[in-house]
């Protein structure tokens, strides 16, 4: 069954539309303080798209998240009151705490790792505007860190270009249904 093929030749057709800058920069930001979904699903097939652009897809995947952090800290620092019961009782009560260890041990690397790694940025974000990390520090960790991010899923997808879309598209289905069955395994294996 070819589900995986049809919904890549429609990501590639997305990441081609005049709009899908502005649509990257709002996921960016999102991203960066309240939304699940990371710019990664974005900045990819449009840098593969458009090699010629992905360095400046990369910039403004980096600023808008940066931005978007910047208000995720804003968040913590003035208004987690607000959202602390959801964010202590949801999903993200365990990544907070790790969030909360972090800065008490490393500080400034912390919200670098979080921005280079697939840990949820979004939390630390919050976290360091609870536990008042310096803002200085916070802005430069999140833009080393996610500019590191950003430029390195731009440029190996830039290098690839029409031939690794091309390749992707030929083997797309099968990843795809690997990608399902690993979850499914991990699932299975995590509650039992």
């Amino acid at each position: 069954m070819k589900i995986f093929s049809s919904l890549y030749a429609r990501a590639m057709r997305w990441a081609r539309h005049p709009h899908a800058p502005w649509y990257l920069g709002a996921l960016s930001f999102a991203e960066s303080s309240f939304f699940p979904i990371p710019p990664d699903v974005m900045l990819a097939p449009m840098s593969m798209a458009q090699p010629k652009k992905a360095i400046w897809f990369a910039t403004l995947t980096t600023l808008a998240s940066v931005l978007g952090g910047i208000f995720g800290y804003l968040i913590g620092m003035f208004a987690f009151g607000l959202i602390a019961s959801w964010v202590e009782s949801g999903s993200y009560a365990h990544t907070f705490a790790l969030a909360q260890q972090w800065f008490r041990e490393w500080g400034f690397f912390a919200i670098f790792a979080a921005g280079f790694s697939p840990i949820p940025y979004k939390v630390f974000t919050i976290a360091a505007g609870v536990l008042g990390m310096p803002f200085l520090p916070f802005v430069l960790a999140s833009f080393v860190g996610r500019g590191l991010r950003f430029y390195l899923v731009a440029g190996l997808m830039a290098w690839g270009g029409e031939r690794m879309e091309q390749k992707l598209h030929r083997w797309i289905d099968l990843l795809g249904w690997l990608t399902v069955a690993a979850v499914v395994i991990i699932v299975l294996v995590y509650r039992f």
